[in-house]
C-alpha cells in the first residue's frame, strides 16, 4: 500500500541558515527537499559569534566579499543563495538597527526579482531574528538545531535575539529532546522532528563496488574511525586515552581540524587525515571497522543530535558514543561513561565479529530518511498555514 505523504507544496521559502558552500548539514538536506516543490530562497550565515583576527575568519569575510557581488545566484531547481552583508555585533544596539534596516531593504530587493509573494520564513540562526517578521510572511518557523548561546565565541547579544525570534515564531522546531524541553518553555507551539539521514549515499558502503581510500588500506584492524568537523566539542583526550590503552588499534579521524589536536598528533596509531568532501564518505565508512563519537559532555553536547550518528548507522557501522541523549535514544548505539568503558565497548564489537558495515543495521534506518523527516516537518508547517499569522497552541 503506496504512503500517503504530506508535502508543502507551491509557496516561496525564506531560509536562514549557514553558508550554502560548506558541507551539507540538516539544513541543506531539508531545503533541497523542499525544493522539489516549491521555491526556495537560501540566505547565507549572519553570524553566530564575534569574529576574530583568525586567517579562518579573515578567508571567511573574503569568500563573503567575492558571494556578495555576485548578488543573488541561482544554485539548483528552484533555488536561489544570497550573501548579505552585516556586521556581526550583536551585543551592539547600533550595529543592529543598521543590520535590520540593510538587511531587510537587500532582501525585499531579491524577493521582488525573483518574484517571492507572502513567503514562509524558515530560520534556523538567531541572529535573523531582527528582520524575520518584516518580510511579509504568511508563516515564521524557528527550526533550533543546537543550543547556540554555548557555542565557544558566541556573542553576548545572541540569547536575547533567540528569546525574540521564540516569541515571534508562529512554531518551533527542534531536532533533540533537551532543546525541546528548554524551548517550548518560551513558545508552547514546539515540535520535536529529529534529523535525519540521506540513506541512498551513506548505503554505498554497502556496495562491494565502493572503494576504500588508500590511506586505510596499509592500517592495522581493527580500524575505528571518525568524520566530521574536529572542534573542542571532540574529546580528543578521550581519543588519546583510547589509543594509549590500544596501540594496535588504527584510530582514524577525518576532518577539518578547527581547534588544537596537539592531544594526538604524537601517537603513531591516530591519524589525521584532514577533510574530505562528502561524497567519498561512505568509502570511509566502508574502510571502517567501528565509528565513533567522542563528544565532551557539557550544556552544547547534550542539547546536540549529531547528524553522523545516523550516518555512521546507514552505513551498517557499529557505534560507540559518549553519553549524550540522543546517542543513548538509539538502541544500536554503544555507550562509553568512562574513557574505560568507551574502550571495552569497542573490545566488545571487536570479540563478538560484528565490526564493519552490516546491512541489519543500514536496514534500520530507512524510517530515519530525511524524506520521511521533511514530510513530518511539512505535516506540522500544514497545521499552521491558512489562518492568521499569529502564534496559537495547537491540541497535540
Amino acid at each position: 500500500m503506496k504512503r500517503e505523504t504530506v508535502m508543502l507544496e507551491g509557496h516561496d521559502i525564506v531560509c536562514f541558515a549557514n553558508d550554502w558552500d560548506s558541507d551539507p548539514l540538516s539544513k541543506k538536506h531539508i531545503m533541497t527537499r523542499l525544493a522539489r516543490t516549491n521555491r526556495v530562497l537560501w540566505v547565507d550565515s549572519l553570524g553566530n559569534r564575534k569574529p576574530t583576527a583568525s586567517t579562518h575568519d579573515l578567508r571567511r569575510v573574503i569568500h563573503k566579499l567575492r558571494q556578495r557581488s555576485s548578488g543573488c545566484r541561482r544554485v539548483g531547481e528552484n533555488l536561489w543563495a544570497f550573501t548579505p552583508l552585516i556586521l556581526p555585533f550583536y551585543g551592539s544596539a547600533m550595529a543592529r538597527r543598521l543590520n535590520r534596516r540593510w538587511l531587510r531593504r537587500s532582501l525585499l530587493a531579491v524577493l521582488g526579482q525573483l518574484g517571492f509573494e507572502r513567503p514562509i520564513t524558515w530560520t534556523f540562526v538567531p541572529s535573523s531574528a531582527d528582520v524575520v517578521g518584516t518580510l511579509g510572511e504568511r508563516l515564521t518557523i524557528y527550526h533550533c538545531v543546537d543550543e547556540y548561546t554555548e557555542f565557544t565565541g558566541a556573542d553576548a547579544g545572541i540569547a536575547e535575539m533567540e528569546r525574540r525570534l521564540l516569541a515571534k515564531s508562529d512554531l518551533v522546531l527542534v531536532s533533540a529532546g533537551p532543546l525541546y524541553e528548554d524551548k517550548r518553555r518560551f513558545n508552547p507551539n514546539t515540535f520535536l522532528v529529529t534529523h535525519g539521514v540521506d540513506v541512498a549515499h551513506f548505503g554505498r558502503a554497502l556496495d562491494p563496488a565502493t572503494p576504500i581510500p588508500r590511506e586505510l588500506e596499509r592500517l592495522s584492524r581493527p580500524v575505528v574511525g571518525f568524520f566530521g568537523l574536529i572542534e573542542d566539542w571532540v574529546d580528543l583526550d578521550l581519543i588519546r586515552a583510547a589509543a594509549q590503552a590500544r596501540p594496535q588499534w588504527s584510530m582514524v579521524l577525518v576532518g577539518k581540524a578547527r581547534t588544537s589536536t596537539e592531544a594526538v598528533e604524537s601517537l603513531p596509531n591516530v591519524h589525521l587525515v584532514g577533510w574530505r568532501d562528502y561524497e567519498t564518505l561512505p568509502a570511509w565508512c566502508r574502510g571502517f571497522d567501528v565509528a565513533i563519537l567522542p563528544f565532551r559532555i557539557n550544556r552544547l553536547t547534550l542539547a546536540a543530535n549529531p547528524l553522523k550518528l545516523r550516518e555512521y548507522l546507514a552505513a551498517g557501522l557499529p557505534v560507540v558514543a559518549t553519553a549524550i541523549p540522543e546517542a543513548e535514544r538509539l538502541a544500536p548505539v554503544r555507550i562509553g561513561r568512562t574513557a574505560e568503558e568507551f574502550v571495552r565497548e569497542i573490545d566488545r564489537l571487536v570479540a563478538e565479529g560484528t565490526t564493519g558495515p552490516s546491512a541489519a543495521r543500514a536496514q534500520a534506518m530507512r524510517t530515519e530518511s530525511w524524506d520521511h523527516k521533511v514530510e513530518e516537518m511539512c505535516a506540522v508547517a500544514q497545521g499552521f498555514l491558512g489562518e492568521p499569522a499569529q502564534r496559537r497552541e495547537m491540541v497535540r
